[in-house]
């Protein structure tokens, strides 16, 4: 090339990029004042606020509009393209301007995360011609898809999922297939969640094939087969992911799914599917989609599959998950026959199928998992040394759960060695032993419960954050022991949400080192031998939402900086040696409480008023206590207990996953439990929301049952028994339709049964002994069926349980009844007591008469007295002297012995 070339060529491209530059420069310094002012009217009609509150659209007052918060424009022609109002650090709300339309170049318009407070999908959207993208999710919006959406021929992607339609009558969408079907570039739609009507016959007939969408999402909208299966397998041959899961799905799983060619992940999981008895022997369905050669994952978890899994199934050799949880496996053997050929295998869920796993030993599986679920399968008494191969930090296994798999077995030398790299362990539920190794435990996520694992705790380390945002250690139900001082050890980049160190046999002080804990959510300790007063540093938890500390031996009074728990909902310090009058601040400050016991403790004084506040108590034990006076009758206030609530009953739920290849979320979740007596026994009772219960048995109460109480018309348990209650029993005891459970044992009721009581149709449980109960039993099939020690010891009762029959008439109050048997029996008493007073008045003062007033007979009385004294004397001063010399000879005796027995010690 002459040099004159190529001074022409840098010529050109000096100029070039001259012209480029002052575009640029253009573009960046001077927006388009049509589209500014546009934008300006488009921001008075919302509201955007920061995390602080402020306005998050403060700055779109400037010249440059392309460099205002959410904006983004063309570097070359300065005009609008992109407005992403997703940010996590505020929140958009208001109404959308039909300013918008003056955006002629807008291609994407993004609302994910905002609130629009439950508006109506606009029909703007449908004018904006050169979109691509459209997100709408969880922005609050509702409404029926607008039929302009059909309009927008250049759209790519489509997201519905979070938009609400539950307010809306869905018979104005049967036509959102239709919209789809005009929408030839669309390539990812998401409709989750949204309830959407089924597809029409007419709908049916104009649905056309598109080449463009390879992502489809109609997961949790309760669409039967017959609603979507012709749509479906007409809408897209290109699918290459379809999520179906959570709809109403019956049936055989359709061979048509084998003709998707590019199918690669298909979820159909929580639905209703069978395999058909041609399937089951692999000539079809899940046979069709083993021939396809890319597909990669497979979800049926929680369907109605049962009968054995045919080895074809190993024909899908691509696959990277397998998910076949929850389903009736029961008996069917998994064998290295039917995984040999998933050598690309990284998610396996078995978990909640019963299947037998049998592997031959030394078998080393093909593929290298990521996460391995295998919950409640049977593959024990052995530990699988197979797991080896799978639990090398360098190959990825990052969730593990081996949990209730019958394994009885100690945990191999090589188990803690290989945990390097691992997120989640859960062995819980076996009857694992062994200890942990003097060294770090590096992990977020650890279940060991129910187990045999014994020895001191170790040190850990929540040092990986992949997997969430929190760490849970659960240890409870074991033989560890020692003291739990390494718990103060605890290495947290990830913040620890749970400690359960419940049920072992640690034992000293807890050490007061809360405060390095603060995002902690669940904390129990019960069930062990901790001693002292409780540690000043739990008033720092001002996340928790479960404590429980029963079965130990803390003592003191409750410490003011509990009070600082103000997100508590669950309290129990049952079963320790807790004393002084119950604050007033419980029911000031834990105002979320939903389950409080402070059973079998020292407490005394009165039930302060302040609990009345907690309006969302399901169930309060202050039982075997010492707490006096009378029933507060504000305990109406429990509004849990007067109506019917929707409570969710979950303590602890953190989200773990959310990968590419796992769509569904793994969770963890801790709920909580409680000792509490019920039915008459002390028992653990995990569906806490289920059970509304007032216990105050065991105390020292007094004066009459409230009438208020009848308001808690949803209890379900009432315990009074024990206690110095008088009065009457409430006469509309039986406006209490819910009870179960009712103990009123051993107070002083007087009066009769009241005839509502009858009424308890669900009663199970009735103890109404050792009162001054009166009159005949009320007849019902309920109070009939009790034993009669329900009744017992009320000595006025009658009829059946208790007798055939009242076979008298009951007097009136203060009027005894003639010739009945209680009137007889008072004077056959009254002769008794009138006979025995004459009979000593007689012979005392006779045999007084005779030794006064004769001589020789007073006398003889003396010299016998006399006698009888040197007699107990003597007897005295010899037994004395016996025991003395028996005594001596027992010591010299032990001397003899004890020194044999050294002498036999010192010559070992």
């Amino acid at each position: 090339m002459s040099s004159k070339s190529s001074h022409k060529l840098v010529l050109f491209f000096a100029i070039s990029c001259h012209l480029l530059q002052e575009k640029f420069t253009e573009a960046s310094v001077l927006c388009k004042e049509s589209e500014k002012k546009a934008l300006l009217e488009f921001k008075h009609s919302l509201q955007a606020m920061d995390s602080s509150g402020d306005d998050a659209l403060f700055l779109w007052e400037t010249e440059e509009c392309c460099f205002w918060r959410g904006v983004e424009c063309n570097i070359l022609t300065g005009y609008v393209e992109i407005l992403d109002f997703s940010l996590q650090s505020w929140v958009v709300a208001g109404t959308i301007s039909p300013s918008l339309l003056k955006l002629h170049h807008l291609t994407s318009l993004n609302f994910n995360n905002n609130d629009f407070n439950g508006s109506l999908i606009p029909e703007v959207f449908g004018s904006l011609k050169k979109l691509k993208l459209l997100d709408l999710s969880n922005a609050n919006f509702r409404g029926p898809i607008p039929s302009l959406l059909g309009n927008l021929s250049m759209l790519e992607t489509l997201r519905l999922g979070e938009v609400d339609l539950s307010f809306t009558n869905l018979s104005n969408a049967n036509d959102w297939s239709q919209v789809i079907s005009h929408l030839p570039l669309l390539q990812k739609l998401s409709l989750r969640h949204r309830d959407l009507p089924s597809i029409s016959s007419s709908s049916l007939s104009l649905a056309n094939s598109s080449i463009s969408l390879t992502y489809l999402d109609l997961s949790d909208n309760n669409l039967p087969s017959s609603a979507i299966y012709p749509w479906l397998f007409n809408v897209s041959s290109n699918l290459v992911s379809l999520n179906l899961s959570s709809n109403k799905l019956k049936g055989p799983i359709p061979e048509a799914f084998g003709n998707m060619k590019a199918i690669q992940e298909l979820y159909l999981n929580d639905n209703l599917l069978v395999l058909a008895e041609n399937q089951v022997r692999g000539d079809s369905g899940l046979n069709e989609i083993g021939k396809l050669p890319d597909f990669r994952v497979l979800d049926l978890g929680y369907n109605l599959l049962n009968g054995p899994i045919s080895k074809s199934i190993g024909q899908l050799s691509n696959l990277h998950v397998l998910r076949l949880a929850g389903n009736f496996f029961d008996g069917d053997v998994i064998s290295e026959a039917h995984l040999s050929n998933f050598t690309n295998l990284q998610v396996l869920d078995l978990s909640s199928t019963s299947l037998t796993l049998k592997f031959n030993t030394g078998w080393i599986p093909p593929f290298h998992l990521s996460q391995m679920m295998l919950c409640s399968c049977k593959l024990g008494p052995r530990f699988p040394d197979w797991l080896l191969a799978n639990m090398d930090f360098r190959l990825g296994l990052e969730y593990l759960d081996i949990s209730a798999l019958g394994i009885s077995d100690s945990l191999p030398y090589w188990f803690w060695d290989s945990l390097y790299g691992l997120r989640y362990l859960n062995m819980s539920f076996n009857q694992i032993s062994g200890t942990f190794p003097n060294k770090s435990i590096h992990i977020s996520h650890l279940d060991l419960s129910s187990n045999n694992f014994s020895g001191p705790l170790p040190h850990f380390s929540l040092d990986f954050g992949a997997i969430g945002r929190f760490g849970t250690i659960n240890l409870s139900r074991n033989k560890f022991n020692g003291s739990v001082s390494p718990i103060c050890n605890i290495t947290n980049k990830v913040p620890l949400a749970l400690l359960d160190l419940s049920n072992n046999q640690f034992s000293g002080v807890v050490p007061d080192c809360f405060h390095s804990f603060r995002s902690l959510t669940a904390l129990n300790l019960g069930d062990s031998s901790f001693s002292g007063s409780l540690p000043s540093s739990l008033g720092s938890l001002t996340s928790l939402e479960m404590l429980s500390l029963h079965g130990n031996k803390f003592s003191g009074e409750l410490p003011l900086y509990l009070q600082n728990c103000t997100e508590l909902k669950f309290l129990d310090l049952s079963d320790n040696e807790l004393s002084g009058e119950i604050p007033m601040w419980l029911g000031q400050r834990l105002s979320s409480l939903v389950f409080l016991s402070l059973q079998r403790n020292q407490f005394r004084g009165r039930i302060p008023h302040q609990l009345c506040e907690l309006k969302y108590l399901q169930i309060l034990d202050l039982s075997v206590n010492k707490i006096s006076d009378s029933i507060p009758p504000c305990l109406k206030n429990f509004n849990s207990m007067a109506k019917k609530v929707s409570l969710d009953r979950r303590i602890f739920e953190l989200h773990l996953f959310d990968q590419p290849y796992v769509r569904s979320l793994i969770d963890v979740r801790y709920v909580d439990e409680a000792l509490i007596t019920w039915k008459g026994t002390k028992q653990n009772y995990p569906q806490l929301g289920l059970l509304l219960a007032i216990d105050l048995s065991c105390n020292k109460l007094t004066g009459e049952i409230p009438e208020e109480l009848i308001s808690l018309q949803e209890l379900v348990a009432l315990n009074l028994s024990r206690n110095f209650f008088t009065g009457k029993i409430l006469q509309k005891v039986g406006h209490l339709r819910q009870l179960e459970v009712l103990d009123l044992s051993r107070n002083k009721f007087s009066g009769n049964i009241p005839t509502s009581l009858s009424e308890l149709t669900f009663l199970s449980i009735l103890d109404l002994s050792y009162n001054d109960l009166s009159g005949k039993i009320p007849t019902s099939t309920q109070l009939q069926s009790f034993d009669p020690s329900s009744f017992s010891h009320n000595r006025g009762l009658c009829g059946p349980p208790v007798s055939p029959n009242c076979s008298m008439v009951e007097p009136p109050p203060g009027k005894p009844a003639v010739g009945g048997e209680k009137d007889s029996d008072d004077q056959v008493m009254k002769w008794f007591y009138i006979c025995m007073g004459l009979g000593f008045v007689v012979g005392f003062w006779g045999f007084c008469s005779v030794v006064f007033f004769m001589r020789s007979w007073r006398h003889s009385y003396y010299r016998y007295l006399d006698s009888a004294k040197d007699w107990v004397y003597v007897s005295f001063v010899l037994l004395k002297a016996r025991l003395v010399r028996r005594i001596k000879g027992l010591s010299t005796r032990s001397g003899l012995i004890r020194t044999a027995t050294e002498g036999d010690i010192s010559c070992t």
